[in-house]
């Protein structure tokens, strides 16, 4: 009887041989392409193209030649020589052949409208994102004009400026005819007479 430490160092070292002679895959490398059965294609090619057979289908030369085959077919099943007809009357060929179109042409108008619902929706966010932006920077100036005003406030105006001038010229000339006033040349050294907040 082999006791069970050597039993699970043999299993240990088994399965260690298997996992190193397994191949390794490399994460820094791609993958080789796999092969398939069925053919591969281009869905943006697909869709272009579906895109273009919608736009013909919805045409009026698209209804113009359809109504013209189709004259064209029923009258020639109904007058040309017995044998040389491919479809009796009851047309179930032509019936067979619209159905065949239709068949084809509403997966690819659903295709086509499904890629301008993309488009759409690429556009609405878009615009979405577009609009975002004109809002943050129709608030940013409309701070900026409100920090302009806030400051222009403050500015003194020109009237302002204009009897400030008059008051010290008045003072300058008093001071030149020898009266001395009790208040100061500058506005903060006069008294309380003026109103602070004539600016």
């Amino acid at each position: 009887m082999v006791p069970e430490r050597e039993t699970t160092t043999r299993e240990r070292a088994a399965s260690g041989a298997t996992a190193s002679s397994r191949a390794r895959t490399r994460l820094d490398q791609p993958r080789p392409p796999r092969r398939r059965l069925l053919p591969e294609w281009d869905p943006e090619a697909f869709g272009r193209l579906s895109e273009r057979i919608a736009r013909f289908l919805g045409t009026g030369r698209f209804i113009v030649w359809m109504t013209v085959v189709i004259i064209v077919w029923v009258v020639w099943n109904v007058s040309a020589p017995s044998g040389l007809r491919f479809d009796e009357y009851p047309f179930i060929f032509l019936t067979l052949m619209l159905s065949l179109q239709a068949s084809y042409a509403a997966p690819l108008i659903l295709l086509a409208q499904n890629r301008q619902d993309d488009r759409d929706r690429v556009n609405l966010e878009q615009d979405r994102k577009q609009n975002e932006r004109s809002i943050a920077d129709t608030e940013y100036l409309t701070r900026e004009i409100a920090a302009l005003r806030i400051g222009l406030g403050e500015v003194a105006t020109r009237d302002w400026i204009r009897s400030e001038l008059q008051d010290l010229v008045k003072d300058l000339e008093e001071r030149q005819n020898g009266h001395h006033p009790e208040r100061g040349v500058f506005p903060a050294d006069r008294s309380a007479g003026r109103d602070v907040h004539d600016r």
